[in-house]
């Protein structure tokens, strides 16, 4: 496995490569990001990781200094997965006028997204996913630029609403990427495998789990016949609030365009977000509703 920091070197790494399959991360890895290592190697091509901790997606009150960084453990884990370059850029690397002093990307031409990206997360994080959405085009560009006939890059379906705003970047900007989703992966007990996780408290790691419940509960009464999504979105998050969660949002939408679902739309998924104590926590269940 080689490991190279600057774009110049990923670039003499790739330069023979015919096949490429990316996959982005923000370090501290977990077995979610492992699987979707392993989805890579299944494509019969380079496999290529960043790790990168992107300061234009963190908001000013989120928890960019204190985001875990545990890039020696991170590298013992992509050697056993079988990664073949990983690409650890710096700040000043990914943002050529990073101004270190005061974290500053001054990046002042960013991607601009449609209205969906403020709604569910983007509400609670304004400028979030412009800023992810701005980095990874820049990833794509740095990775992908060689000429690399087969051109993959795989993000993770925990992070629904993000999948769907890159799914929708490539598509509009005509880029030659194909997107794969890896499918979620969960503790025993249902929660979703997140980098956040470690910042929970025991007591916290307990009661974490539910969300996915609560979702699920919402799934089901759905399939059972209800059509009052407003009312059960509500129902869910008091019934989440009562027990200590603060919400930032329970959403059933159409899976095919993020907006609210209706009546007619059959494939579908339910999202959440919540916190326990300071730690937020986002998951989300798709499913698929047969025809009348």
């Amino acid at each position: 496995m080689q490991v190279v920091k600057t774009a110049h070197a990923l670039s003499q790494a790739l330069a023979t490569q015919d096949a490429i399959a990316f996959v982005p991360t923000m370090g501290n890895l977990h077995a979610g990001h492992i699987q979707l290592v392993e989805l890579a190697k299944t494509k019969n091509a380079c496999v290529v990781v960043s790790i990168f901790v992107n300061p234009l997606q963190f908001g000013a009150n989120e928890d960019l200094s204190n985001y875990p960084r545990t890039l020696d453990a991170d590298l013992e884990k992509l050697k056993a997965a079988g990664a073949d370059i990983v690409f650890t850029p710096s700040e000043q690397e990914m943002y050529p006028d990073f101004d270190a002093s005061t974290h500053n990307t001054h990046q002042s031409i960013t991607i601009n997204l449609p209205s969906v990206a403020n709604e569910l997360c983007g509400a609670a994080r304004p400028g979030h996913f412009s800023g992810m959405a701005t980095v990874v085009l820049k990833l794509f560009n740095l990775v992908f630029f060689n000429g690399a006939k087969t051109r993959v890059a795989i993000f993770g379906k925990k992070d629904f609403q993000q999948l769907f705003i890159i799914r929708d970047m490539v598509k509009q900007l005509n880029l030659p990427i194909e997107i794969i989703a890896g499918d979620t992966r969960r503790e025993a007990d249902g929660l979703a495998m997140s980098s956040r996780n470690g910042y929970l408290t025991s007591a916290q790691k307990l009661e974490a789990p539910r969300l996915y419940r609560a979702l699920g509960l919402l799934v089901d009464a759905v399939k059972q016949g209800r059509t009052d999504f407003p009312a059960l979105e509500t129902q869910t998050t008091q019934f989440l609030t009562q027990l200590g969660w603060v919400v930032d949002y329970i959403s059933i939408r159409s899976a095919e365009t993020l907006l609210p679902a209706t009546n007619a739309d059959l494939k579908l998924v339910v999202l959440g977000a919540a916190r326990q104590g300071t730690t937020r926590l986002i998951d989300n269940i798709e499913f698929t509703l047969k025809p009348n």
